[in-house]
């Protein structure tokens, strides 16, 4: 059996990987990117059709270049997943796909990699895997008896297969408003949501949530008091794209509940006794890390490893996770923050290997 070796192994080709390749490019150091796709964008190819970057493309663009204007000032995802793709080849970054990592374990002077494409052996490894591939639906008493529909947000293309229908959409972000906006246009739609929607003024988008929040991240972390007001707006709350101002201008369609308590075979039972019927569920209730391949050489709980705050694994040395949340760097998980997560990366993998 062959084994291919490197310096470098970055599991993951999304935007996460190929910042992280972006950076590795300039060390001298050998490395590969094994990404499990067919075709280049990562996760980008499998979100909803209609979907739409709530920033410019200054502010949705990864290292080195900047994502062409497109004829709208927020990208459609077909743009994006059209940018990453040319930004593989624009840097001739080096990709093997597609290629499933089964597991990484420790082995004598880094890991080893076993793939469907046989094994690879480095002295470092940064995963770069992402969330997509772990999409989250929380318990519910019943879940298992509702007798409709239920998919992920992760699994929702377009609205026509729920035309004329009703259905729950769960969960409070960006993904389920947006969502509902267009859903509710073809069926009858309930928002269930674990708190009142907050939401950010007209005005703000990903620029200016961005913007402040990074200034505000860095006096903090130089031991400054902010001095920056986000009070206005929060990384939390829901961008108003164009769609979701149009739903607002519908009757009821942004007007949410709070959770059922538990499901039937046709709905769901309030903790007042009333009960509502719906045909679907759409379960707009995000993701987490995607790390079973490192199973069970890194410990997680909650769905997040032990870190330096960034993007080093404290309980294995040699491994670096890049774009998984906060946790593995500011906004690593944002086409925006995974730069300077990427970035501080390469630059501690560099002088680990030295």
């Amino acid at each position: 059996m062959t084994i291919k070796r490197f310096d470098i192994i970055v599991i993951g080709g999304g935007q996460a990987g190929l910042s992280a390749a972006y950076f590795l490019r300039r060390t001298g150091l050998s490395f590969v990117i094994l990404d499990d796709s067919d075709t280049a964008g990562g996760s980008w190819p499998n979100t909803w059709d209609s979907l739409r970057l709530f920033s410019p493309v200054d502010y949705s663009s990864i290292a080195g270049w900047q994502m062409p204007q497109g004829a709208e000032e927020y990208p459609h995802r077909d743009e994006f997943i059209d940018y990453l793709a040319t930004y593989e080849t624009r840097y001739d970054l080096p990709i093997e796909r597609p290629v499933r990592v089964r597991a990484v374990s420790r082995s004598e002077g880094g890991f080893t990699v076993d793939t469907d494409k046989g094994v690879y052996v480095a002295r470092v490894v940064i995963s770069a895997t992402g969330t997509a591939q772990n999409p989250f639906i929380p318990e519910y008493d019943g879940r298992d008896t509702f007798e409709g529909e239920q998919i992920h947000s992760a699994d929702y293309r377009n609205p026509a297969p729920f035309a004329g229908r009703s259905l729950a959409i769960i969960g409070a972000g960006n993904s389920a408003a947006q969502i509902l906006a267009e859903v509710s246009l073809e069926a009858e739609t309930l928002w269930i949501t674990p708190e009142e929607p907050r939401y950010n003024p007209d005005d703000v988008d990903g620029r200016h949530i961005f913007g402040v929040a990074t200034q505000r991240f860095t006096q903090t972390q130089s031991g400054d008091k902010p001095t920056v007001d986000n009070s206005r707006f929060s990384l939390g709350s829901i961008v108003m794209v164009e769609s979701v101002l149009e739903a607002r201008e519908r009757d009821d369609v942004l007007r949410a509940v709070r959770p059922f308590s538990r499901l039937t075979a046709s709905g769901g039972i309030w903790p007042d006794g009333t009960e509502r019927t719906f045909d679907a569920i759409i379960w707009c209730t995000g993701f987490r890390a995607n790390l079973a391949h490192l199973e069970p050489m890194l410990p997680v709980e909650d769905g997040k490893a032990r870190t330096d705050g960034g993007p080093r694994a404290l309980d294995v040395p040699g491994l670096w996770l890049v774009g998984y949340g906060g946790w593995t760097g500011y906004a690593s998980a944002t086409t925006y923050g995974v730069t300077k997560t990427a970035r501080q990366a390469v630059k501690e993998v560099t002088a680990f290997l030295a």
